[in-house]
């Protein structure tokens, strides 16, 4: 049986009922049941509940599961696992999340290093509320958005981060020159459940949902096998936790639309654009003043007023090219991370054949280079791949390993018997050979033939 035919199966003794939609029958229902559904009009076909729990709505959740992958929860549940559990467990948890019963389980904590230095906390729901998040997310999401204001491009429909970089783009075109650039401290381990619960609540009537959302914030998380109880925060890492933060957030944009300011926004990551450094620190203390509202902390050792070409937003930089034309480049700190990452594709120690790193490259290479397509540096990518390459015709030559190997290789390859010679003769100077003379033998065209991706 398919998960799409699990999530409408029901219970033996409930029936059928293709008239409500596989609900469960109202006298199999407690009165808790009942309490839960009274507060949302009975749960008729257009309550919010029904929307996320019919089949066509829960099998596009699961596939977006499915094509996240993504680690197991607490339970150790992988998303195969997950799957056959539901087939014979899902009419329970169904009926528990129609009548209100329904405790999220707590989310498992992971720490992955940040770019910039520091960890960066995650909390892994089990994959079955990923599911439940996921199909509530589909349901919320295109009643919400479209509230939001046009200045947030932060993981909403037909909106991406580069989008957010041309509109940053353009303020300081305009001539915005200088950014108001605020990095909130931890903000989704400081979101405050209740002032949240107050905003959602403002676009949303259900209880019934609201409820089933509080007991996600409010779900403990589990570190080192202890779980302990959250008050605030809601990790990231969950399908739900983007929209809640644009939820929270949307009153600070409001608050700058009102006032006529200039601004892009990306999840936490708020651009304000000004004319003056003073107009700016103006900008900051009133920003100051409205996080406090809602109980957020500015970063102050990463905040800053300062000309928007000295500062990076969503991994890119501006920088001002011929006729004061406003252009995009890769930030050095992601150049860096780039390059930190190709160093442990391509070190020589690692053991994998050229072929294999090619492999790697080819999964990495073209996904960096779509995100980073704004960057108008061209020489900086062709600099890069000439790195690339060089690193790897060092690769090739710590293989090859003896001087005579080096030789007979490079001459099937076209080389010179001279130029053979003398990379023989030098066989442990792999980084330097792989720099001159190996140019000549090991050409571009190798590396296009076994499929090394190039960024120019």
């Amino acid at each position: 049986m398919t998960l799409g035919r699990a999530v409408h199966k029901k219970p033996a003794d409930a029936g059928r009922n293709e008239g409500r939609q596989g609900e469960a029958e109202p006298g199999a229902v407690r009165d808790e049941a009942r309490t839960a559904r009274d507060e949302t009009g009975g749960l008729g076909r257009d309550s919010l509940l029904s929307q996320m729990l019919a089949r066509a709505n829960l099998v596009m959740a699961w596939k977006r599961v499915k094509a996240n992958r993504g680690s197991a929860g607490v339970d150790g549940k992988s998303i195969v696992e997950t799957a056959e559990h539901l087939k014979t467990h899902w009419p329970r948890i169904r009926d528990a999340l129609l009548d209100g019963s329904y405790r999220p389980a707590p989310v498992r904590r992971v720490q992955i290093p940040k770019p910039g230095g520091g960890r960066r906390e995650l909390g892994i729901p089990t994959v079955t509320d990923r599911l439940i998040q996921q199909a509530l997310l589909q349901v919320l999401q295109p009643m919400i958005d479209p509230s939001f204001s046009e200045h947030n491009y932060g993981f909403r429909a037909g909106r991406r981060a580069r989008d957010a970089v041309l509109a940053a783009q353009r303020q300081v075109q305009d001539g915005y020159r200088v950014v108001v650039d605020v990095d909130l401290e931890k903000f989704f381990d400081r979101v405050n459940h209740d002032i949240l619960m107050e905003r959602l609540s403002r676009r949303i009537a259900d209880k019934a949902v609201l409820r089933l959302i509080r007991h996600y914030l409010v779900a403990g998380i589990m570190d080192g096998g202890v779980v302990s109880e959250r008050y605030e925060g809601t990790p990231q890492g969950g399908p739900l936790s983007r929209l809640l933060a644009n939820v929270l957030l949307d009153e600070v944009d409001r608050t700058l639309e009102k006032r006529g300011h200039r601004f892009v926004r990306y999840a936490e990551d708020c651009n304000v654009y000004v004319r003056s450094h003073r107009a700016g620190e103006r900008v900051l203390d009133s920003l100051r003043k409205l996080y406090e509202r809602l109980h957020l902390k500015v970063n102050e050792a990463k905040t800053a007023v300062a000309y928007a070409s000295r500062r990076k937003f969503l991994g890119y930089r501006l920088w001002h090219g011929a006729g004061g034309r406003v252009k995009c480049a890769v930030a050095r700190a992601a150049l860096e991370t780039f390059k930190q990452r190709i160093r442990e594709l391509t070190r020589r120690s690692s053991g994998r054949s050229l072929a294999e790193v090619t492999d790697k490259l080819k999964a990495y290479i073209p996904g960096w280079k779509a995100y980073f397509q704004l960057a108008q540096t061209p020489r900086v990518f062709r600099t890069l791949d000439e790195w690339i390459r060089h690193r790897l015709r060092a690769l090739q030559l710590k293989h090859w390993r003896w001087g005579t190997t080096m030789y007979q290789e490079l001459r099937a390859l076209g080389a010179s018997h001279a130029d053979a010679r003398e990379v023989a003769a030098n066989s442990r100077r792999w980084w330097h050979n792989s720099r001159l003379l190996l140019n000549r033998a090991i050409r571009i065209a190798y590396f296009d033939r076994l499929g090394v991706p190039r960024l120019s």
